[in-house]
């Protein structure tokens, strides 16, 4: 993947070559923080749809221990939803089922393993997320259902909004390793300078033009049965 920076003039242009560009300006005033905006490049060359399913997150000294919360991703419809979901380390998130049948919700991740086994409409089960990294979440009766949780040991985290702006509030000032993920984009690194003022006009450049579906297993690391079910 290629990725390039888009700076104005007296700005210096740079190049990394794993899809993510970073043309930083120090705020003149203001609350520290950092902020800017993603682009994905999807496959034809179009701008993706979904950037608003990233997750952009800084890791640096000196980050405060986050203050877990309680979230919910819902299975309606087989689907679950919200497909990407970012919580702080030792958060409890919940899984309701409002279908009027089965779901087995389950992951093999290797940060945080889990198999709630089958529960059927209005029940619900929880699983309390204990070490940070990228969760996928399947479920063993319908192959089609995935959802992603994104689990991280601070506060510095952000999802863009639809046109791709996002920022990072309270960020200090500092040397930080930013991070930008996407499903479709193996995870990408920068290190940037976050001066006192705080950073504005941060741009990412995602390349997922090279992305290729491949599909999941089920929770005994099994192919999906292929027959069809009835529900």
């Amino acid at each position: 993947m290629r990725g390039k920076v888009q700076c104005g003039a007296g700005f210096r242009r740079s190049w990394l070559a794993v899809g993510l560009g970073v043309c930083a300006i120090g705020a003149a005033a203001g609350r520290a923080g950092v902020a800017g905006r993603m682009t994905i490049m999807d496959k034809g060359d179009r701008p993706a749809e979904d950037v608003g399913q990233a997750v952009i997150w800084l890791v640096g000294p000196g980050a405060p221990a986050p203050t877990p919360v309680e979230a919910e991703i819902t299975t309606s419809a087989k689907e679950l939803s919200p497909h990407v979901l970012v919580v702080p380390v030792g958060s409890t998130v919940s899984f309701p089922n409002h279908d009027p049948f089965n779901h087995n919700v389950f992951s093999l991740s290797e940060e945080n393993p889990f198999d709630l086994g089958l529960y059927g409409r209005g029940e619900a089960r929880s699983v309390r997320f204990t070490r940070p990294g990228i969760v996928q979440i399947y479920c063993n009766v319908h192959a089609q259902m995935s959802a992603i949780v994104v689990v991280r040991d601070n506060s510095w985290y952000s999802q863009p909004q639809s046109d791709g702006t996002f920022s990072l509030a309270s960020v200090p000032a500092g040397m930080y390793t930013l991070h930008a993920w996407h499903e479709r984009v193996p995870e990408v690194t920068r290190q940037v300078q976050v001066p006192a003022g705080g950073l504005t006009d941060l741009t990412l450049a995602l390349d997922a033009r090279g992305y290729q579906f491949k599909p999941h297993l089920n929770k005994f690391g099994q192919p999906y049965p292929q027959q069809g079910r009835r529900y």
